[in-house]
């Protein structure tokens, strides 16, 4: 029978500590449903008393349907009661079902943070989580690095952790705070712990400042604990945390703890990890890690054309998991480091209709190349790829020709910077001249392309940039610049497109322009194809 392991989780806690993030009371409560919908025993809402948000968050029953809201606090101070310490009390009266408490259990700590007695803080250990559970709610104890505690003095680690035990902790929670702790050293700690406090009342909490983190609990769970903490996307104090998106999926689908634990967690609910991850990352307002195990947009990106050839074939050979398990997607890269094969299954995923023997799939291919040597990269442009593509195989229609364009960009004190942009457009063969106007050049344009293509608006008056990247390539005044721009339209799909030229406009006014045809030919726009090509 397979043994219960519960997923703890501290995003809206320690996650929050993290430089630069700051949850509005909205962001936690959304996050907190994310969390329990997906399956997680506990989600560690904050530290009420400690903030206004924290407090207002805890100020009432958010009702999980089957997470255990939980609230974080210290334990009391020494020398007083647990119902005369005003901190103590306003975390033991939040609207939670389970107390999680930080205590010291490196005497250094004890000695130089707090100021007391190794045994006063022992008591103070005692009394607060018999403090929680007569309250009725489900105590646990964050034992502070921990693992420096055992190495400076393993005798009095071992007895804060005892002493929480004894008092009625659910929940013995081994915390490497300073995250300096390695995988083998874990392992062996947890190993002689374990000889002390049953590994069901055992949790481990662990840093990412060797990037450890997730390999450190793996360690922990070997060696005997059954609670694991972490954040979603590793957020956290300093390096951040143990990484749940990287842990859940490693728990429920690698043999070696699958077919040994279960968690609160359908194996068919991992398809929605990916969705929390990239919700986190929308409320902080930053884009998601493409290089992210299993969610990130990369996880399962080939772009060797060997690669490609194999995974064609069968995708086990050079994937650990198949990809929609964690509702993420294999994307094939075309690069100058591309077979054919890469050019076919592009086309292919891309529901484009092509004979593989066509000259023109060489021709795409020799393309791709020449334009990488100059600067382009089609990894994650998959818009402009596919336009590029159509247009060797002759099915790309011809909405327009841009003619000329001019912009100019004033500046004075009486209207600030200011951007004027012309454009003139070749469309069915009559020659369309606007301006525009906008807070730079590359606005001005887009100002000035939507004025002349009115006949479109109903395609392209919701599209909206969405990102807007630059590079450059070489150094000096006379470098090489790289656009890359994402496009949003109004159902909430994205593409990307790039430009490449000496001159940054140029390079934006390409990329833009690749932005517009894509989202036109997408949604099937009336106009005149290309002639046929070979």
């Amino acid at each position: 029978m397979a043994e219960r392991l519960y997923l703890f989780d501290t995003t809206l806690r320690d996650g929050q500590q993290t430089s630069g993030v700051d949850f509005s009371l909205a962001d936690k409560i959304r996050i907190a449903e994310a969390l329990d919908a997906l399956g997680v025993d506990y989600v560690e809402g904050g530290y009420p008393g400690a903030n206004p948000t924290d407090s207002q968050f805890f100020a009432e029953d958010r009702k999980l349907s089957r997470a255990v809201m939980t609230a974080f606090g210290m334990t009391k101070r020494a020398g007083r009661s647990a119902d005369n310490d005003p901190g103590f009390m306003e975390v033991l009266n939040a609207e939670a079902g389970a107390v999680c408490l930080v205590a010291k259990s490196w005497d250094y700590h004890v000695d130089v943070a707090l100021g007391i007695s190794n045994d006063e803080n022992l008591l103070s250990i005692r009394d607060s989580v018999a403090a929680i559970a007569e309250h009725g709610r489900e105590p646990m104890i964050d034992c502070e690095h921990f693992f420096d505690g055992y190495k400076a003095n393993r005798d009095y680690a071992l007895a804060c952790a005892e002493a929480a035990l004894e008092a009625g902790a659910r929940w013995v929670v081994l915390c490497d705070t300073n995250g300096g702790t390695l995988p083998d050293e874990v392992f062996e700690i947890v190993s002689d712990v374990a000889r002390h406090i049953p590994g069901a009342r055992l949790g481990i909490h662990t840093h990412n400042d060797t990037e450890n983190a997730v390999a450190n609990t793996l360690a922990a769970i070997q060696a005997g604990v059954r609670q694991a903490q972490g954040t979603i996307n590793g957020l956290g104090e300093r390096c951040g945390n143990a990484n749940l998106v990287s842990l859940i999926p490693t728990l429920l689908l690698k043999p070696r703890y699958a077919e040994r634990f279960e968690t609160g967690i359908a194996v068919e609910n991992l398809a929605a990890l990916r969705g929390v991850s990239h919700l986190l990352d929308e409320l902080l307002n930053q884009t998601p890690n493409r290089h992210a195990p299993y969610v990130g947009a990369s996880a399962f990106a080939h772009k060797g054309g060997i690669h490609v050839s194999a995974v064609m074939k069968d995708p086990t050979t050079y994937e650990h998991i198949a990809p929609e398990l964690v509702g993420n997607r294999r994307t094939i890269l075309v690069s100058d480091q591309a077979g054919k094969s890469n050019v076919v299954d592009r086309l292919t995923s891309a529901g484009i209709a092509f004979d593989p023997n066509a000259p023109a799939i060489e021709h795409i291919l020799r393309e791709v190349k020449q334009k990488e040597s100059e600067g382009y990269s089609y990894d994650g442009v998959g818009a402009s790829f596919e336009l590029l593509a159509l247009r060797h195989l002759g099915k790309l229609p011809e909405f327009f020709e841009v003619e000329a364009y001019e912009v100019n960009v004033s500046n004075s004190r009486a209207r600030g910077t200011h951007s004027e942009a012309k454009l003139a457009l070749l469309i069915d063969g009559e020659t369309v001249e606007t301006q525009g106007t906008g807070n730079g050049p590359i606005n001005a344009l887009d100002m000035a392309l939507r004025a002349d293509l009115r006949r479109y608006a109903v395609f392209i008056d919701e599209m909206r940039l969405v990102d807007f990247k630059v590079r450059i390539l070489n150094s000096g005044t006379e470098a090489v610049t790289r656009v890359t721009i994402e496009s949003m339209d109004e159902q909430g799909r994205t593409w990307r497109t790039i430009g490449v030229n000496p001159n940054i406009v140029v390079a934006s006014l390409d990329a833009l322009l690749d932005a517009v045809n894509y989202k036109l030919m997408r949604d099937g726009a009336s106009a005149t194809p290309e002639n046929e090509k070979a």
